[in-house]
């Protein structure tokens, strides 16, 4: 029997999340280690809301609201409405059965559990097996965007401001600090086929976790890395990334995305995965002697994230 190749996949917002449910469909061929992003979690009415954590949990447990592409599918909203109503915060949307994850999760942490083993708890009690997700750091790492407004923590530009001032510089509070989860240096000591960035915003899904101490090094020590691109065609798939790009004076395509990764994380990338919309960009890359690997990278449907996580694997099994 072929023994299953072990992959780590960074996962940040909504095109992570749809690619470690693609893994997930996987798990007889890939042992995977999902790594999620910590700089969105924030305390909001006394609970620890996680949203790329749980954006993942959710996604990987088909449980996932899939037209706004995040929090509960079927769900209500008798609590904050009732909060509204008794005058508290109601600006994020907690949902009634979102609210029962943040709970749960506060009770485990309140008992002194890591945040690593509340997450594992959480994946169980939804259904999911074998398959790890793991917050890339037990320590707190917040993102800060500076702005034409001032300082903005992440849910307050996202959330509060709609992503509407321009940004001019981003921070990581906590990053050089952090160390890496012990369970992913664990599963990196293990030996590991392949890293795979998702095709997640690079400023605020990747960075926060790439920022952590040691982790460009553990990860780029370990394996090939793999980035899928989050542009496809000239346009985000969801989300500022584009915005943002043109915050920062670049246009919003493939090319820029890849020439903006070389400039943030020089020499860590060894394969770019790219859309077969973006062929002639690919043929750029290649000309420059970048390795590229061009397939449908758009997840619309199950079927799609299960195909892309499978091209991937069958690419890594040539670094293999």
């Amino acid at each position: 029997m072929t023994p299953r190749l072990r992959t780590v996949l960074l996962a940040g917002g909504g095109g992570g999340a749809r690619l470690a449910r693609g893994f997930y469909g996987l798990v007889s061929e890939a042992n995977t280690l999902v790594l999620t992003n910590p700089g969105d979690d924030f305390e909001h009415l006394g609970l620890l809301v996680c949203p790329d954590t749980d954006s993942v949990l959710y996604a990987v447990a088909d449980a996932i609201d899939a037209k706004r592409g995040w929090g509960r599918e079927r769900e209500s909203w008798s609590v904050l409405a009732e909060v509204e109503r008794l005058g508290g915060a109601s600006w994020f949307q907690l949902g009634d059965r979102d609210i029962a994850l943040h709970l749960l999760r506060r009770v485990g942490l309140d008992a002194g559990q890591s945040l690593a083993c509340v997450t594992a708890d959480l994946a169980e009690r939804l259904g999911i097996q074998a398959l790890q997700i793991v917050p890339a750091t037990e320590q707190p790492v917040r993102t800060i965007l500076t702005t034409g407004e001032g300082d903005l923590d992440f849910q307050s530009y996202f959330v509060g401001r709609k992503c509407e001032p321009k940004v001019e510089s981003l921070q990581f509070q906590g990053a050089a600090e952090a160390t890496p989860a012990p369970d992913l240096l664990t599963f990196l000591k293990a030996g590991c086929d392949a890293v795979i960035l998702g095709p997640s915003n690079p400023y605020l899904s990747l960075a926060p976790m790439l920022a952590i101490s040691g982790i460009v090094e553990a990860l780029g020590n370990a394996a090939p890395v793999m980035a899928v691109a989050p542009i496809v065609d000239g346009a985000a798939v969801k989300g500022p990334l584009a915005k943002l790009m043109t915050d920062r004076g670049l246009e919003p395509t493939a090319l820029s995305w890849v020439d903006e990764m070389k400039t943030l994380y020089p020499g860590l990338i060894d394969l770019w995965v790219l859309d077969s919309r973006d062929q002639e960009a690919a043929e750029v890359l290649r000309l420059r002697g970048d390795r590229v690997l061009v397939c449908d990278t758009m997840m619309t449907d199950t079927t799609q994230k299960i195909a892309l996580a499978s091209q991937l694997i069958e690419e890594v099994k040539r670094f293999v």
